[in-house]
């Protein structure tokens, strides 16, 4: 039986290293690498002088999040584009339980925001906020549905936070049927007290945020998330790590043998607090929690990557436009940064600034595919499906040609956000393919067009 396509010339880079070979693709999955592969029938892509990477698994995405009585700007039509576009080609998303209301009901319409509309492959994380004892059943339920991992807020009393005590009896639970906590790691309470008094001072602008969730809060409550798991016996992975003081923390769990895991994004690793001392109102892009650290921070995150502390770079892509537009808009909190929209986006440019990594010599080839690909796979239950090249995966890949430098900046950016975080910043390389089981969503450097073709992934359990 011939191939339908082969991808040919280019330089591989797996979890290994380097290796010229060509990739040949059958019926939507990898069913031959190496050289001199028959060609008879075939298309052919060719990639001479160019990177080919697994397609990246971005864990950490917010689409379609209502915030108030509107949304983010990005739904998943314009966010797994904006994501194909930058050579991802799965997203995690994150489905958010209301309060009093079942699991169940937040996958469903979860579900259907993202049926038909996603152009990359999807799953979900269920974000629970309201779990007494006689509800926790509902954790099976959602492992059964292909569903099995978990997000407890540790910030945002009174809306989004978990106490210690129904985290723990969450953690009881999913040690036992094979399932993932993971954590957005704040003191809430404290957060909540500076934040109030910032605001009786008269403390509004948008440089109060990071001043207000101080690296101690994070540090705290990542060491506090890492004794429930342990207690519990329950695998922990911690969201967004900003500081070094978490980043530390998880260092020591992981030494100890403790089954600890840890994400961090661009946004940490390539901006600081300076951001927020921007003129006027112009620190409110930059106004995420956890915010922007000091300078240090950065240094001693890449050096976790490094060190495998911490295990995967995803965006926690949330975007909100600065000026008005589709969904909450930042200048909702013009005279309270308490209320401006906390996030901004990110995922289409988590490959290309990961990448110009590589070129620094900040991270080998192999690590890079390890962060945005391999290790997300594996940790949420998708691996050797997503996340490798090899026979029987699929053939999500992402032609990176580093000939095509270019100007990060919201005018060519294909999310649907008035601005970039990264706006001018130059990067070395930049996706010129990208194919979904083994179909064209991106070729040079342009989405292809046509009827956006993600389907929904079920996950296996951890350990599966």
């Amino acid at each position: 039986m011939g191939f339908d396509l082969i991808v040919k010339g280019g330089t591989l880079v797996s979890e290994v290293g380097f290796a010229r070979s060509d990739i040949a693709v059958r019926a939507g999955r990898v069913a031959a690498l190496g050289k001199k592969l028959d060609e008879r029938g075939a298309r052919t892509l060719d990639a001479s002088g160019c990177f080919v990477v697994p397609g990246g698994v971005d864990a950490h995405t917010h689409f379609d999040l209502p915030f108030g009585r509107t949304t983010t700007a990005d739904d998943f039509k314009t966010g797994s584009l904006a994501a194909a576009c930058g050579g991802t080609t799965t997203i995690l998303d994150f489905a958010t339980q209301e309060r009093g209301r079942p699991l169940k009901q937040a996958l469903e319409e979860w579900r259907r925001k993202a049926e038909g509309r996603c152009h990359v492959d999807y799953g979900f994380h269920l974000a629970v906020v309201d779990l007494p004892e006689s509800r926790l059943r509902e954790l099976d339920w959602a492992v059964r549905a292909g569903c099995p991992s978990f997000k407890f807020y540790m910030a945002y009393p009174g809306r989004l936070m978990l106490d210690d005590g129904a985290i723990a009896r969450a953690m009881l639970r999913l040690q036992d049927i094979g399932g993932l906590a993971s954590v957005h790691a704040e003191n809430g309470g404290l957060i909540d007290v500076l934040v109030r008094r910032a605001l009786r001072e008269g403390r509004r602008a948008p440089r109060w945020h990071p001043l207000t969730r101080p690296p101690a809060a994070e540090a705290e409550a990542v060491h506090r998330a890492i004794v429930l798991a342990e207690v519990t016996g329950c695998p922990l992975y911690v969201v967004h790590v900003s500081t070094a003081e978490g980043a530390g923390e998880i260092r020591r769990a992981r030494e100890r043998g403790l089954r600890v895991y840890g994400e961090t994004c661009p946004q940490y690793l390539f901006l600081s607090d300076r951001e927020y001392r921007r003129p006027g109102f112009e620190g409110a892009k930059f106004v995420m929690s956890p915010p922007l650290r000091p300078e240090g921070h950065p240094r001693r995150l890449w050096d976790a990557l490094r060190q495998n502390w911490l295990q995967v770079v995803a965006t926690d892509h949330c975007s909100f436009n600065y000026r008005k537009g589709r969904g909450a808009s930042k200048q909702l909190g013009r005279k309270d940064f308490s209320r401006i929209p906390n996030g901004a986006p990110g995922v289409e440019t988590r490959l290309p600034l990961l990448w110009d990594a590589v070129e620094r010599g900040d991270l080998s080839p192999a690590r890079f595919v390890e962060l945005v690909s391999a290790d997300p796979a594996r940790l949420f239950g998708l691996y050797p499906r997503k996340g490798c090249l090899a026979p029987g995966s699929d053939a999500d890949l992402a032609v990176l040609d580093p000939r095509k430098a270019r100007l990060l900046s919201a005018k060519t950016h294909h999310a649907n956000v008035d601005y970039s975080p990264y706006e001018g910043r130059r990067v070395r390389a930049w996706v010129r393919d990208v194919l979904l089981r083994g179909r064209p969503l991106v070729r040079s450097g342009e989405p292809v067009g046509g009827s956006p073709g993600g389907a929904f992934l079920e996950r296996k359990p951890l350990g599966a």
